[in-house]
Formats: structure tokens, C-alpha cells, sequence
């Protein structure tokens, strides 16, 4: 009877982790909040957690130089990744592109501004006093954005009203508060529910801004602190078929 009760014991908790880890996660912003719905069914599945702290991707690779104790980065581009991999902080063949981002000009449903059909333009619209994007210093999506602005001609002429998010996720809060009029933000936050809710905006074409490929590492802190299975099983929800269509509903297109 004991060896039977042994190998149904064995049989029912195959699919289950030897023992749950808590994964430490640091996401771009605008993986905010689809990267929320796939923690959510990964914690289901698996039983383990997630910690998940979000913000600009260059404080991030600032944290991780100096010892941040993260097991999984999940960048805004590929360059931050790249360069903790040459530091040395980086689990061997871990790097993987998980989506491609797209900036769009937002603004609040009772703008005059018909961003639909004035599209960059609207930025001239003489009711427009603040314009928000990401510190192009460390977030990849304010370095878009500045790309964008020069490539229509129109950085010049409206440089003096930009405001500056710490991350992207900061620059969609100005413009919704009314902080700012317009905002140029990442396309996933735009598809959020509370921004769908609160306002419109207009896709900025692909070929004004550099392409925006965004990747994700396994830390080697995550060896350390015994975490590394539960991180590989993350980054592997991440990349599977309900990943990315979690990732697609929010505008993030596959590279």
C-alpha cells in the first residue's frame, strides 16, 4: 500500500516545482501592464512568484552593475541587456528578444486636438503648452521619441515644451493628469484599459524612429540565490504562445 500511495504521490506532483521561488523581476514601464497578466497565470501554474519592480531600463542596468539583487531584466531595448552580458552579470545564452515596441502620440479624449488626423502635427497646435516623453538619458522610448521629433522637422520649434518622465510610464501619467497636454508614449501603454478609457492617439510611422527591439536575460544573481529554474521557467512563460499573444494584445509585434 505505501508503494502505491508513493507513486501516486510521485504522479500528481510531476508537474509541480520541487520547491516555489520567488523570481525578482525588473521590466521596462511599458511592459507594465501586460507583463502583470502573464505573472498572473505563471503564478497559477506554477506556483511561484514574482516580485516585479518596474522603471526605466538604463537605472535598471545602473542597479544591476551595482549589485541590484534582480534575477530576470526585461529591457526596453536590446543594448542594456548587451551590455550587462559583456559585464559579465549575464546567465550564459539567456538573452532573447521578446517583442518589438511602437511609440504613439497621446492625447486626452477632450483635447481639441484631432490626433487622428493631425498626427505629429498636433504637437503645433497653439493649446499645447507641455509635451511629456522618457528621459531619452537612460529610457529607450524618450530616445525614440527625440529620433521621431527631428526626423519630422518639428524637435526645433517645440523643444522648450517638453517634460521629462523618469521612465515611460511617467510620461503617460503627466499627460493623463493633465500635466501635459500631449504625450509621446509606448503603443502598450496606449492599449492599457484606463488609457483607452481617457483618451486617443495616433501610431508614429516605423520608419521615423529607430526600430525597437526589446530583450530580456537571466541574471546570474538568480544562480545565487537559487532562483535560476523558477527564472527560466518565467522567461520561458514569457516567450510561449500565451505569452506572446498576451505581449500582441498590447501592441508589442514579434521580432
Amino acid at each position: 500500500m505505501r508503494k502505491i500511495l508513493f507513486a501516486i504521490f510521485i504522479m500528481f506532483s510531476a508537474g509541480l516545482p520541487l520547491r516555489a521561488a520567488e523570481v525578482l523581476v525588473a521590466a521596462a514601464s511599458d511592459l507594465g501592464f501586460a507583463v502583470k497578466d502573464i505573472i498572473t497565470d505563471f503564478e497559477r501554474t506554477t506556483g511561484n512568484k514574482v516580485r516585479l519592480s518596474l522603471g526605466s531600463s538604463g537605472t535598471f542596468e545602473a542597479q544591476i552593475t551595482n549589485g541590484a539583487p534582480f534575477d530576470v531584466f526585461l529591457s526596453a531595448d536590446t543594448a542594456y541587456p548587451q551590455e550587462l552580458q559583456k559585464k559579465g552579470l549575464v546567465e550564459p545564452n539567456t538573452l532573447f528578444v521578446y517583442g518589438v515596441g511602437r511609440l504613439v502620440v497621446w492625447v486626452p479624449k477632450n483635447s481639441p486636438i484631432d490626433v487622428e488626423k493631425l498626427g505629429i502635427q498636433g504637437l503645433l497646435d497653439p493649446s499645447v503648452r507641455k509635451i511629456a516623453i522618457a528621459n531619452p538619458q537612460h529610457a529607450p522610448y524618450g530616445r525614440a521619441a527625440l529620433s521621431s521629433l527631428q526626423h519630422f522637422g518639428v524637435y526645433e520649434r517645440i523643444k522648450s515644451k517638453l517634460v521629462l518622465g523618469e521612465n515611460i510610464s511617467q510620461a503617460a501619467q503627466f499627460v493623463q493628469s493633465g500635466a501635459a497636454q500631449v504625450g509621446i508614449i509606448a503603443l502598450s501603454i496606449a492599449l492599457s484599459d484606463s488609457m483607452r478609457a481617457a483618451g486617443k492617439y495616433w501610431q508614429i510611422p516605423l520608419d521615423t524612429y529607430p526600430h525597437m527591439d526589446q530583450a530580456g536575460v537571466i541574471l546570474k544573481q538568480a544562480r545565487q540565490a537559487a532562483h535560476l529554474d523558477a527564472a527560466r521557467a518565467f522567461t520561458a512563460a514569457l516567450q510561449s504562445p500565451k505569452g506572446r499573444a498576451v505581449l500582441e494584445r498590447y501592441g508589442f509585434s514579434q521580432p
